[in-house]
């Protein structure tokens, strides 16, 4: 886990100084996504190839459903309040 914080803060303190490049941090956003999508597709191999989860994927299936579907809803509502409480912009309508 300290090795995977160490990763990170280099690569904020690299991007801080890197940030004015545009082809370097465009050829960095679809990097990343493709390696997500490599990422994802190797845990679908693991996952497929482990014979406990395979067998016990009916009863798992269901709380791993509900697991999934409690963290995206999480995730959107506290999304939603960052986005009105520090990036929603001001309206600055003066009525009268």
């Amino acid at each position: 886990m300290f090795t995977v914080l160490i990763v990170m803060v280099v690569g904020v303190f690299f991007g801080y100084f890197l940030r004015n490049r545009k082809k370097l941090i465009k050829f960095a956003d679809k990097f990343t996504m493709w390696a997500i999508y490599l990422l994802l597709f190797l845990l679908g191999i693991a996952v497929g190839a482990n014979e406990i989860i395979m067998k016990n994927l009916p009863r798992l299936g269901l709380k791993a459903l509900v697991i999934s579907l409690g963290g995206i809803a999480g995730s959107v509502l506290l999304a939603w309040a960052a986005y009105v409480i520090w990036f929603k912009p001001k309206n600055d309508n003066h009525e009268g």
